[in-house]
């Protein structure tokens, strides 16, 4: 099994996270959104996973390292291809088609999930989708009575489904989705000027191949600010056992309420702290009280009240009640 992640964008609505780092490598709840993607995936899977390919622009030698250790750290072997041209999604996949090869997993990177089934790799292909109240905003599948995708609507004006795409696939032959993602370029075939998965999911149906669906519990977005907060919240409440248990950081004098993630070296004192809040590594919390909000790494954050915020790395911060998006080395008086 093979994974394959196009994240070549940096993500402007995130901005200024993302002008440091890409948006995938932004910490939810202590994790990169690409690690908790890749975790999440690897769960539902019934087999090991061999290969994961990011697909990136130029993001750095850092960034690369880092996103090969995620794969290391799932027991996968990670591949670095680059997307030059923001030419499409299926132009994105096959600047990975040498891990188009046997069963394929296709995982956009900015979206994370809930879910508690096993892969059912009997199918063709299996879409993951989510039940939405208004599918208008969304790409969605209509099915038959066996389970069987008949249709697949961008943003349908009229009903046709709940059942929205979350934008993770899964292909029984790698081979098979690289010769149709070719076949679109080959003869320039593009819908909205670019080329898209969507083309090749319809061409593949029409020549038989049977897709059918995965429904996820939950959907997590993370394309802005707000966005990634409230799913920082949602993703601490999942794993709030876990998080709780392996707490490293240093705490005195200090109210935590539960679910909260404090880093391993972070230091807290004389504050309240959470609910729903992520502390980063080596960063220092005194005489504050912060709710729902990220902190990341080496920050410094005194005499604060602090809410519904993001806040970077090496960030020092002082004053009074904000609702915060700072980006990385912001000072604040």
């Amino acid at each position: 099994m093979n994974i394959i992640i196009p994240m070549a964008g940096r993500g402007s609505r995130l901005r200024p996270h993302t002008l440091t780092v890409p948006k995938p490598l932004v910490p939810v709840a202590g994790k990169p959104i690409v690690q908790r993607l890749v975790e999440d995936i690897v769960k539902t899977c019934n087999q090991k996973v061999d290969n994961i390919g990011f697909i990136i622009g130029d993001f750095g030698e850092a960034v690369e390292a880092e996103l090969k250790e995620v794969a290391a750290r799932a027991g996968a072997k990670g591949h670095i291809f680059y997307q030059d041209k923001p030419l499409g999604t299926a132009h994105a996949i096959l600047c990975a088609k040498s891990l188009l090869t046997e069963q394929t997993i296709v995982a956009f990177a900015d979206t994370l999930f809930k879910a508690t089934f096993q892969l059912d790799t009997q199918w063709d292909g299996i879409i993951w989708t989510h039940e939405v109240e208004d599918p208008s905003r969304f790409g969605v599948v209509k099915l038959d009575g066996n389970g069987v995708i008949t249709e697949f609507v961008e943003k349908p004006s009229t009903f046709i489904s709940k059942m929205a795409i979350i934008g993770i696939y899964y292909f029984k032959d790698g081979e098979y989705l690289k010769n149709e993602l070719q076949y679109l370029l080959d003869n320039d075939i593009k819908d909205k000027g670019e080329y898209q998965l969507t083309s090749a999911l319809e061409n593949m149906k029409q020549k038989g191949t049977k897709f059918s669906i995965a429904s996820v519990e939950e959907w997590l977005d993370c394309g802005n600010k707000d966005a990634t907060v409230y799913t920082n919240q949602r993703i601490l409440e999942f794993n709030k056992e876990t998080i709780a248990e392996s707490r490293k950081g240093i705490i005195k004098n200090t109210i935590i309420i539960e679910p909260c993630y404090i880093a391993d070296q972070a230091i807290v004192k004389n504050s309240v702290i959470g609910p729903h809040v992520s502390i980063g590594s080596q960063t220092v919390v005194e005489n504050s009280i912060i709710r729902n909000t990220i902190i990341q790494n080496q920050s410094n954050i005194t005499n604060k009240i602090i809410e519904n915020s993001m806040i970077g790395n090496v960030v020092t911060l002082k004053g009074k009640v904000d609702q915060l998006s700072l980006g990385d080395y912001s000072v604040t008086d």
